[in-house]
């Protein structure tokens, strides 16, 4: 039979989607893609589009709960567009991201019988996050507010005290939505294109307890700045005050260079291997990429270490290598680390960290991985352990060729997409190299994303 939308109709939720929408199925096997639902739920589901073979549907009530279901701990979670798994238990959310990344080595990739390891877990699912970005608005009464979007809407869902982000960020924020309250100090408008404070960023270094604030505004200067000082510097941890001129009509944040107005400039965060003996300390600006979990980051690196299997004498390639965080970790066991990065400023922040930590063998090269790489081993460089932690959408196809040709002996891979993992690990598989060890991390939890790391080494 054909659905219609506005049509309610009765659906078993039997799998999760991509983006953490619940799979569900009619009775005539009409399948309905349907959010804030949990495998093992039946539904009665509005239909809010519908195409021949499937559609999308909005959660009405919960007929019979999965065992897997759970209360959210967030008051807004279910219209909140951060989470996606609140109402999923943390057991369930463990098995369906090392099911997910099973299942896409399976399906694209074609690896039947490989090993994965048991999913590493958080001991806490919840305050994890060491950087958080408010989108700020004004609620009907035209008071200043600040949160985050509703899913796949510009809708702000008032929010100050995100359980994913540190617990000083409920008392930052509403220092400074009352700083605007009292000052007249009007919050950017989408529509107008007229308010001050579009977004604030907040840092937090978890070894130190160093806290930045960035106030990301649609003009060149905040007024009435020292008042704002004067309630941040009363906060435990606040180190400095800083923010970033941004005038376009974007959906971009950040769009200029980070001022300061009181305090630091950056924060410092300490990533430590009792293992192998190393720490190393990071400066973090509120532009740096610096990985959001500190907690798993620590043992993912570890584990590159391990991996990397490193004795002194070897050259290493970190690319698509951010600030140079496992450039740094492991320059510690290396001859010689060469890092990797299509952002300038990461690359000017990776060199200010080498010093910062008396490293003299990492060099640091800014550029696409996949054209740096080549020009390096035409002057003769070569990798004898590569590292790559590429962005969601993997590794380049020309920089997986020149790997091939370069011969290192081993390629650690990181990464934070199963589907592209899967795809690049077929490549390399057909091409001189075997995966010998698979681990998936949860890196971001109460979310769809699991991050995954994986040795291949080189076949004789």
């Amino acid at each position: 039979m054909g659905y219609r939308k506005n049509e309610t109709v009765t659906a078993d939720i039997i799998d999760i989607g991509q983006d953490g929408a619940g799979i569900g199925r009619t009775e005539d096997g009409y399948t309905l893609f349907v959010k804030d639902t949990v495998p093992g739920d039946r539904a009665e589901v509005r239909i809010i589009k519908a195409k021949k073979s499937y559609g999308y549907g909005r959660l009405e009530h919960v007929l019979k709960a999965s065992p897997d279901r759970v209360e959210p701990p967030c008051p807004v979670a279910l219209r909140c567009g951060g989470c996606q798994l609140q109402m999923m238990s943390y057991p369930a959310q463990l098995a369906m991201k090392e099911n997910k990344v099973r299942n896409d080595l399976k399906r694209i990739g074609g690896f039947e019988n490989l090993e994965i390891r048991k999913i590493i877990a958080m001991e806490s699912p919840f305050r994890y996050r060491n950087k958080a970005q408010f989108p700020v608005g004004t609620d009907r009464d035209g008071k200043p507010i600040a949160g985050f979007f509703a899913g796949r809407t510009h809708t702000i869902i008032p929010n100050p005290d995100c359980l994913l982000g540190c617990s000083e960020n409920r008392e930052i924020l509403n220092a400074i939505l009352s700083w605007m309250k009292d000052n007249r100090i009007p919050a950017y408008d989408e529509e107008t294109g007229k308010g001050l404070i579009r977004h604030i960023l907040i840092r937090k270094g978890f070894a130190t307890g160093e806290i930045i604030v960035c106030l990301i505004i649609n003009g060149d200067r905040i007024t009435a700045s020292q008042d704002l000082v004067t309630r941040l510097e009363k906060i435990p941890g606040m180190t400095g005050l800083t923010f970033s001129s941004n005038t376009k009509r974007t959906n971009v944040i950040m769009n200029g260079p980070v001022k300061p107005v009181w305090g630091q400039e950056y924060i410092t965060d300490i990533l430590k291997s009792g293992k192998f003996g190393i720490s190393v300390r990071y400066q973090i600006s509120p532009a740096s990429f610096y990985q959001v979990n500190p907690v798993q980051t620590q043992r993912i690196y570890e584990k590159v270490l391990e991996l990397a299997d490193l004795h002194g004498n070897e050259t290493v390639m970190d690319l698509y290598c951010g600030i140079g965080t496992i450039s740094l970790f492991l320059a510690r066991n290396a001859r010689q680390v060469i890092g990797v990065e299509i952002v300038p400023r990461a690359i000017e922040d990776a060199k200010r960290n080498a010093l910062l930590n008396g490293i003299e063998n990492a060099e640091f090269y800014v550029g696409k991985a996949e054209e740096v790489v080549p020009r390096l081993e035409n002057q003769g460089i070569r990798a004898d352990v590569a590292v790559v932690d590429p962005p969601r959408k993997g590794c380049d196809e020309k920089l997986l060729e020149t790997l091939v040709r370069m011969k290192p002996e081993r390629i650690v891979y990181v990464s934070c997409d199963p589907a592209t993992l899967a795809r690049d690990l077929k490549y390399l598989s057909e091409n001189g190299f075997r995966i010998e060890y698979v681990q998936p991390y949860d890196q971001f939890s109460e979310t769809v994303h699991v991050e995954t790391v994986a040795l291949l080494t080189r076949t004789k």
